[in-house]
C-alpha cells in the first residue's frame, strides 16, 4: 500500500485534515499489526487558534513535537488516562496538527478487542482514546516519525468532498469564538465517528 510523501503533512491543518478521512492509520505492535480508516478528524491551527495547545506559540515539552515540521506524531493524555493521537502538519515553527478522533477498525480486529476488553467493532475506535487504546498508542509513540514503519499512515480509500460532512470541533468550549469553527470533519453516515451531541453534528455536506 502506497503512502502520503512527506510533502502531504507540510500542509495547513485545515487543507491535511479532511484528506486525512479514508487514509489508513497503522501500528505495528508487538501484538501484531492493528491499523483503521480514519473517519473523523478536527484541526488545530496554531497561535491564533484558541483551542489549540500551541496558542500564543505556547511552547512546553508537551508542544514541542507540534514547532517542528509535519509529519510526525502528537500524542498527549487526558484524565490521567485516555491517550489523544495527532498529526503534526505544516512548516517547522507553525504549531498545527490534525487530531484524530476516530477510526473504522481494519487490521487485528481482535487484538483490539483485547486491547480495549469489548467486542463491539463499532465501539473499538470511536472516540479517540478508545482508537488509542484499540490501536495500542500510547506516550510512547509521541514524536515517532510517520514516515518510518512503526506508527504510520497509508492512502486507502478515496473519500470525495461529497461525502464528508463538517461541525464545530468537540469539548473545547474554552475556546471562546474559537469553539464555533467549523473544523471538524467526518465521513458522513459512517457508523464509527463518535457519538456526539446533537449540537456538535452536521452543519453541512
Amino acid at each position: 500500500m502506497s503512502r502520503p510523501k512527506r510533502d502531504f503533512y507540510l500542509r495547513s491543518a485545515l487543507e491535511t485534515a479532511p484528506d486525512l478521512l479514508g487514509k489508513k492509520l497503522v501500528h505495528k505492535t508487538e501484538n501484531g499489526v492493528l491499523s483503521g480508516m480514519i473517519v473523523e478528524v478536527e484541526a488545530y491551527c496554531g497561535a491564533e487558534d484558541k483551542g489549540c495547545h500551541a496558542y500564543k506559540n505556547r511552547r512546553t515539552p508537551r508542544t514541542e513535537i507540534m514547532f517542528g515540521e509535519g509529519g510526525y506524531a502528537y500524542v498527549y493524555s487526558i484524565y490521567g488516562m485516555y491517550n489523544c493521537f495527532n498529526v503534526v502538519v505544516g512548516a517547522k515553527d507553525n504549531p498545527e496538527c490534525v487530531f484524530v478522533r476516530a477510526a473504522e477498525p481494519i487490521d487485528g480486529i481482535e487484538q483490539m478487542k483485547k486491547n480495549r476488553g469489548c467486542d463491539k467493532t463499532a465501539e473499538l475506535c470511536s472516540g479517540p482514546g478508545k482508537l488509542c487504546e484499540a490501536l495500542g498508542i500510547d506516550k510512547s509513540c509521541y514524536g515517532l516519525d510517520l514516515m518510518g514503519n512503526e506508527l504510520y499512515i497509508e492512502n486507502f480509500r478515496e473519500i470525495s468532498k461529497e461525502q464528508i460532512s463538517v461541525s464545530p470541533r468537540i469539548n473545547i468550549d474554552y475556546a471562546e469564538e474559537c469553539r464555533d469553527y467549523l473544523w471538524r470533519f467526518y465521513i458522513s453516515e459512517n457508523k464509527f465517528v463518535s457519538k456526539v451531541a446533537k449540537r456538535f453534528r452536521n452543519q453541512s455536506g
